[in-house]
């Protein structure tokens, strides 16, 4: 049951909404789950079913969301002409409040199928809302991830500053997703336990050369080859982070062993016993996927293992989220896509015959990572601004990083190790 609640907290003048926001809240009426109450400077309304049990629906997220909106013209007509970019854009620009940021957004998660305002939600090809949408999209077009623009790309997210990073990051310096192997775990060893079993699932030894695509900062190819003595190439297109890698391994010793190169994938030479890729296939983006199976082919020996670690959506829900764009697409990673796993499958398949040996999702354990990096951002803001960020800056990584906490939380899309090999591999 949906249900909207209005008081007046202005009874000699009240205000007349326009048509944004008229457009908005009937919107919202059509959101069933959960509740979001939405207090504006005049009035209050209440959204979904005003009997839900206040208990999360999913762990450390609660289905009860409340939204303070300081500026509502401005509020309500992001929404209107944006959509979801248009919400997250009105939060950057301070024209709401919350004091639950990761609830709200996992409210219209819960209310996905039913937000007309949501990339890939069946009632947002029903609706006429999202008026400049078309233009958010025609912008995330323009970023396609051939090799010059491949570079900005990527550029625009790591190349921020180092010592960003640095601040609330662990000490491995990794930029994805940890796996909790116990829960009491800290994000450091949750963090190690993952490149771990990446290099279990590859069986690494000490004669084999892998590549890695996407070095990050050095965090995985310094542990493959502290503990299992192999040799790394690893490759990245981010000079900032090129140049810190070089420095970690060189410190480590490791620099007979770990060749760091500033060089796109596609540009690669030679046969690898093994090849790893760590949450870089998301930065591929759709037209250039084909690219990235073929290269994999190319480059993997006949009897070699692939592994990668790559955050998924649903299959069911991939051609939405190809044909649209989102806020991270448009604000944090331009050119981006996730990738379904049956999209990921046809691809190695079809490129060069690699079948899916092993899987393993732990997509909670992403929620668990993103709310200790949040946190931690949170607990560096004198330390953030002192590098010279605003507080738009700040508010937009705050966004992000709850929005994707909100996301694996409700299991909306998800992070998975996979193995591949080509059939008929009897060294497994």
């Amino acid at each position: 049951m949906s249900s909207a609640v209005t008081s007046s907290t202005a009874p000699l003048s009240v205000r007349r909404p326009l048509f944004a926001e008229r457009t908005i809240l009937a919107a919202l009426r059509g959101m069933p789950h959960g509740r979001l109450q939405l207090d504006l400077p005049d009035v209050t309304h209440v959204f979904g079913d005003r009997s839900a049990i206040l208990a999360g629906v999913a762990p450390g997220v609660s289905n009860y969301a409340f939204v303070r909106v300081r500026r509502p013209d401005s509020f309500f007509k992001k929404c209107l002409l944006h959509g979801d970019i248009g919400f997250a854009e009105s939060y950057i620009d301070g024209d709401w409040e919350t004091p639950d940021l990761t609830a709200v957004v996992g409210w219209f998660v819960l209310n996905h199928e039913h937000a007309p305002t949501l990339s890939g939600s069946r009632r947002a090809q029903s609706l006429a809302l999202n008026f400049l949408r078309a233009a958010d999209r025609i912008g995330h077009l323009l970023r396609p991830n051939n090799r010059a623009i491949a570079r900005r790309n990527i550029s625009e997210h790591y190349d921020l500053s180092n010592d960003f990073f640095a601040l609330w990051l662990d000490e491995t310096m990794m930029y994805s997703s940890a796996k909790w192997e116990r829960a009491d775990a800290s994000l450091h060893e949750a963090q190690v336990a993952k490149n771990d079993a990446l290099c279990q699932h590859l069986r690494l030894k000490p004669t084999d050369h892998v590549l890695e695509i996407g070095t990050g900062w050095g965090g995985w190819s310094l542990h493959a080859a502290a503990k299992y003595g192999c040799r790394v190439t690893t490759v990245t297109i981010s000079q900032q982070q090129h140049d810190l890698a070089v420095k970690r391994i060189a410190a480590a010793g490791l620099a007979n062993r770990v060749e760091v190169r500033l060089q796109d994938y596609r540009d690669i030479t030679g046969r690898f016993d093994k090849i790893v890729s760590i949450e870089m296939l998301e930065a591929v983006g759709h037209r250039y996927q084909p690219d990235f199976a073929a290269a994999v082919d190319r480059l993997l020996k006949p009897d070699g293992l692939l592994a990668l670690q790559f955050i998924t959506v649903p299959d069911h829900r991939y051609e939405a989220l190809r044909t649209g764009v989102d806020f991270i697409q448009k604000h944090i990673f331009p050119g981006s896509l996730l990738l379904s796993v049956n999209r990921l499958n046809g691809l190695l398949a079809e490129k060069g015959g690699l079948v899916l040996h092993a899987f393993d999702d732990f997509g909670r354990d992403y929620a668990k990572t993103l709310r200790i990096w949040r946190d931690s951002f949170h607990a560096k803001l004198d330390r953030v601004r002192a590098l010279g960020f605003d507080e738009r800056f700040i508010r937009k990584w705050r966004y992000y990083l709850c929005y994707c906490e909100a996301a694996f939380a409700m299991r909306h899309i998800s992070v998975v190790h996979t193995l591949h090999t080509r059939a008929n591999n009897l060294s497994l």
